[in-house]
C-alpha cells in the first residue's frame, strides 16, 4: 500500500514540474517570436504579450452588374442626347419650313401684284388706244332721218338742250313726214312772207334766233333745222317731248 502511495505522489510531483517547464518554454517561445518580428535597425521592446492580429475579411463572391450598370447609364445618357438633338433638329426644320412658307407667300404676292399691275397697264393702254381711235375716227351718222336725229341729239347734248329720240321723231313725222326740203306755203306764216321750212317747219326768224353753233346756218340742213327747233321748243315748252301740235 505504501509503495503505491509513493508512486502516486511522485507522479503528482513530476506533473507540477512538467507544468512549470512547459510554461517556461511557452514564454521563451513567445519572446523569440516577438524578437524575430522586429526589424534589426529598430528599437525593440520585449513584451511577454502577443500582438493582436488584424482581422481582414475576404469575399469569394464576384462583383456583379458593375459593367451592366455603367453601360445602362451610358445608354440612358446617349438616348437623352439623341432626344435633345432630335428636338433641336425638329425646331430647326419647323423654322426652315416656316421661313420657306413665308418666302413662298411673299413670292406669290409679288406675282399677283405683278399680274395686277400688268393688267392695269394693259387696261390703260386699251383705254388710250380707244381714245386715240375715237379721235382718229369721228362719229359717223347715216344720211337719213335716223342719222340726222342722232347727230342732232349729240349736238344738243353738248349744249345742254333736252329732247328724246321719240319726241323729235314724232314731231318730224307730223310736220314734214321726214322731208328736209318741206315748205309750208299756205299757213299764216306763208301769208306773212315767212313760210315754215325743213323737217320741223321752222320759220326763218326762229331759226336765226335759236341756231346752235356747230351746225350749218342753213334752214334746210336736217341737223341744223332739228337742233334749232329743239332749242326753241326747250325755251318755250321745256322740251320737244312736250310738243304734240303746231308750235
Amino acid at each position: 500500500m505504501s509503495k503505491n502511495f509513493l508512486a502516486r505522489g511522485h507522479i503528482r510531483a513530476l506533473s507540477r514540474r512538467h507544468k512549470i517547464a512547459t510554461a517556461g518554454v511557452a514564454a521563451l517561445g513567445a519572446a523569440a517570436i516577438a524578437f524575430s518580428a522586429t526589424p534589426s535597425d529598430a528599437s525593440t521592446t520585449v513584451t511577454s504579450e502577443a500582438a493582436p492580429t488584424a482581422q481582414v475579411a475576404y469575399s469569394t463572391e464576384p462583383i456583379k452588374d458593375v459593367k451592366g450598370t455603367v453601360t445602362d447609364r451610358l445608354a440612358v445618357s446617349g438616348v437623352k442626347t439623341e432626344q435633345i438633338a432630335a428636338k433641336k433638329q425638329a425646331a430647326a426644320d419647323a423654322a426652315a419650313e416656316k421661313q420657306a412658307a413665308a418666302a413662298a407667300a411673299k413670292e406669290q404676292a409679288a406675282k399677283e401684284q405683278a399680274v395686277q399691275e400688268r393688267e392695269a397697264e394693259q387696261a390703260a393702254d386699251r383705254s388710250a388706244q380707244r381714245a386715240e381711235v375715237g379721235k382718229a375716227a369721228p362719229q359717223t351718222y347715216g344720211d337719213n332721218l335716223d342719222g340726222w336725229i342722232r347727230e342732232s341729239m349729240d349736238v344738243m347734248k353738248k349744249h345742254g338742250i333736252p329732247g328724246s329720240y321719240e319726241g323729235i321723231h314724232r314731231n318730224i313725222i307730223r310736220e314734214s313726214s321726214g322731208n328736209p326740203l318741206a315748205i309750208n306755203l299756205w299757213d299764216i306764216n306763208a301769208k306773212n312772207g315767212i313760210p315754215s321750212k325743213g323737217l320741223l317747219q321752222v320759220i326763218p326768224p326762229t331759226f336765226e334766233a335759236y341756231h346752235v353753233p356747230g351746225t350749218p346756218k342753213d334752214i334746210y340742213d336736217p341737223v341744223a333745222n332739228i337742233t334749232a327747233a329743239c332749242n326753241y321748243a326747250a325755251d318755250r315748252y321745256g322740251s320737244m317731248d312736250n310738243v304734240y301740235s303746231a308750235y
